[in-house]
């Protein structure tokens, strides 16, 4: 049967189905069997052949067909799997039965009263052999798992199979054929093109069954867990474990430039990268744990088999539970280094201008390394003890810095953002920060010599300044990274001091300081900043301290701010002719901008007619955070939470000026009073008129000079005793869930676009706009 005439066959099928009037019984093979029996049908063919409105005709008008074809397409993939598919007829059954679940799932999912229906058991049409009769949903998962593990199908086979038949499939140990070295699996199977492309088409089925969280609308009430998810890690699925580590390994081993020759991309396809882009997806959303913690339990065995013998403890989600259970430092410095590699492929330059294939699947990595630190806390520790940690960072900023301008990247700001935030309330990243930057990657961001610290303030400057609006209600997680960091920075450069003093003078005049009722939090940040660096390393920041001394007035300037009726209705009237020449909603006074880094380009907005996914309300920075108290031996003591912290808010958009919103007196004298000035006030005090001195005695001109000075200066006992250091630590919470959980789906749903699976179906957990 020719290529034409087997699709003929296969969209007749189609509208059959559609147009029937009667239901067409189960046994009806010879009807059924024109959906899969088919040699050369591809996922693109299903999709073409079987139009969204006729699955939704045949949903609304003839439901026991579907249902039916549904109950024979599982049907097929349980046989395939019993039977170990020995035939190549077999496979391209299951094969058609995979594409054909795929294309349907999403318009079951989309109609709350069929959502139930995979959970619903098929009473005498077909149950596993020896096995319990099983909701359909079920029956479906542990196919899929099985045939993940099928010999000559997705697996190579070990073991030479009899003329007659396949391994039997009930007795093979899966975790003999975990499909890359790695955690937990020392040998490196062979790499086959074919037995990848079957695995993608699989994964991309559960994927598809674990995306009905797509169909219900975002709010915090359904945070339960996903039923698909939750059946599919627990101890019913016998290779939950090979599962998971080979997932993993495939994407922490994926090497993109290491595959082949300069342009090789350009000639061939790579089957392991679409691999390894459905592997991290499904871990990702396989890792979303629901509304309970994870609790570490036993060490991750040094062998998977002996892992399995464990009784799991802490997290039903078994995903969860292996994950938090690693702890060799080999599997931990495999994981960091092939997900650094991969942060950093995009950023890679060569002789060769796009001679190397760049990965685009950046931000499903960003999400699995989150979900690394939060679930395992020795990897977390084990990310921070070296400065192995910058080589995730670099990427980071570079993704940030890049994506300022562009609306449809705002969610790939917050993760990055995100991830910032939790590595800044331990004390090793600030240390770390110290580390001299050398590598230079081109960035349109001034030139400059100094550490990583630098890097990040030059950076988080230039988002502030230079983002777009919808990047505001991040402005006080970016100053609290800072803040976090700030008593371990033993030497910021020039160029980072300026950006920190010009960040103060734009959040202090008056005209955005009345703008809203929140804004004045962020002096607060920065005046953190400025005392913890004073306080704890004033030896080394001398061009910080010269910087303070030179921009004084913005200090006294905040010390003598003005708060009568007409002097705030005064900085408002200045900030309506403020508005209609500033867009990031600060004040652009003349900072100097250098030379920007050799080969950057700038950030731009995003193409129109972009699709971006919509987010959730980001929680406030209280919200996202507690009060940690360092004590003198290193430990962190938690503190409540204080209602009059800089940082209690309520408003997302809380940077944005309100029109309608006037200050009242009593309000700005509340917290001016509370502005911590008086670290900063008694180091002008000392260090001015010394300084105004030695230049009038040496009739100084040159800054350098009065940098040395500064250097071999000493403010010891004529400070305020240094104040505790105040560490805020990121906590989940049930908005932040969300949060992920949104931006997780967009991402995912944005990037299958071939074949386009959720495309024009009724998704409600996100809005898919056009920038």
């Amino acid at each position: 049967m020719g290529n034409g005439d087997s699709k003929l066959h296969f969209r007749k099928a189609v509208i059959q189905l559609t147009t029937k009037t009667q239901p067409v019984e189960a046994t009806d093979d010879a009807f059924w069997d024109q959906f899969w029996a088919d040699t050369s049908t591809t996922v693109q063919d299903v999709f073409a052949l079987v139009p969204a409105a006729e699955i939704r005709a045949v949903r609304e008008e003839s439901p026991s067909n579907l249902a039916t074809l549904c109950y024979k397409a599982v049907e097929k993939l349980v046989q395939g799997a019993d039977s170990g598919c020995p035939s190549e007829r077999q496979r391209q059954i299951v094969l058609n039965c995979t594409r054909l679940l795929t294309r349907i799932l999403p318009y079951i999912f989309e109609d709350a009263d069929w959502r139930g229906f995979f959970w619903s058991t098929v009473p005498g049409l077909w149950h596993r052999v020896n096995g319990p009769e099983r909701p359909l949903a079920e029956s479906l998962l542990l196919a899929v798992a099985d045939l993940l593990f099928c010999p000559d199908f997705t697996i190579q086979s070990h073991h030479k199979t009899s003329p007659d038949g396949a391994e039997d499939m009930q007795s093979i140990d899966s975790c003999e054929y975990i499909w890359e070295a790695g955690v937990g699996f020392a040998q490196s199977p062979q790499l086959n093109y074919t037995h990848d492309l079957n695995r993608t088409e699989l994964l991309k089925l559960l994927l598809t069954c674990f995306s009905e969280a797509m169909y219900l609308p975002p709010s915090t009430d359904n945070l339960c867990l996903n039923p698909w998810v939750t059946f599919f890690c627990s101890t019913d699925n016998r290779h939950a474990l090979p599962l998971f580590t080979s997932l993993l390994n495939v994407v922490c081993a994926y090497d993109p430039v290491g595959y082949g020759i300069p342009y090789n991309h350009l000639m061939f396809s790579d089957p392991r990268e679409v691999l390894v882009e459905q592997a991290v997806q499904i871990l990702i959303v396989a890792l979303e744990h629901g509304a309970w913690p994870a609790r570490p339990s036993a060490d991750f065995s040094s062998s998977t088999s002996g892992m399995e013998d464990h009784e799991p403890v802490g997290p039903d989600n078994l995903f969860v539970n292996y994950l938090s259970r690693i702890h060799r430092d080999e599997d931990f410095s495999f994981i960091l280094k092939g997900v650094a590699r991969l942060l950093t492929n995009p950023l890679i330059q060569t002789y060769l201008p796009n001679s190397t294939k760049k990965i685009q699947f950046h931000q499903e990595l960003l999400v699995l390394f989150w979900k690394l630190c939060d679930f395992n806390k020795k990897f977390l520790f084990f990310v921070l003890k070296s400065s192995d940690v910058l080589d995730v960072l670099v990427p980071i900023l570079f993704y940030l810095n890049d994506a300022r301008a562009d609306q449809s990247r705002v969610g790939l700001m917050h993760i990055g953002v995100f991830i910032l935030l939790l590595l800044s309330g331990e004390r090793n990243f600030g240390v770390r920060l110290n580390k001299p930057y050398t590598v230079r990657v081109p960035m349109d961001i001034p030139v400059f010599t100094g550490t990583h610290a630098d890097l990040l303030i030059v950076i988080f400057h230039k988002i502030i300044t230079g983002g777009h609006q919808r990047l505001q209600p991040l402005f006080d997680c970016l100053l609290t990274v800072i803040v976090n960091v700030s008593p371990y920075l033993k030497s910021l450069s020039m160029v980072a001091a300026n950006k920190l003093l010009h960040l103060l003078e734009a959040f202090s005049t008056n005209w955005f300081l009345f703008s809203s009722s929140q804004n004045h939090h962020l002096v607060f940040f920065l005046l953190e900043v400025f005392n913890n660096i004073i306080q704890y390393q004033f030896d080394g920041n001398c061009s910080l301290v010269y910087t303070i001394i030179r921009k004084r007035n913005v200090f006294h300037q905040l010390a003598n701010l003005s708060s009568d009726p007409d002097s705030i209705q005064k900085a408002l009237q200045k900030k309506k002719k403020k508005q209609k020449t500033t867009s990031a909603g600060i004040s652009r006074t003349n900072s100097q901008e250098t030379v920007s880094m050799e080969g950057s380009r700038p950030a731009i907005p995003a193409e129109p007619g972009t699709l971006k996914a919509s987010l959730v309300a980001m929680p406030a920075i209280d919200k996202l955070t507690e009060k940690a108290q360092v004590s003198e031996d290193g430990t962190m003591v938690c503190l409540q939470q204080n209602t009059h912290s800089p940082q209690t808010t309520t408003d997302q958009h809380r940077h944005t000026p309100q029109p309608t919103h006037t200050p009242q007196p009593h309000t700005v004298v509340s917290w001016k009073s509370k502005l911590p000035l008086q670290t900063i006030m008694r180091l002008l005090q000392v260090l001015v008129p010394q300084v105004e001195k030695i230049c009038i005695d040496k009739g100084l001109t040159d800054e350098s000079e009065i940098l040395r000075f500064l250097h071999h200066g000493t403010l010891v006992g004529l400070l305020p005793v240094p104040h505790p250091i105040l560490i805020r630590k990121y906590q989940a919470n049930a908005g932040t869930a969300m949060w992920f959980r949104t931006y997780m789906w967009g991402v995912i749903y944005l990037r299958n676009v071939d074949p386009p699976i959720w495309y024009d179906t009724d998704v409600r957990l996100f809005e898919i706009q056009r920038v």
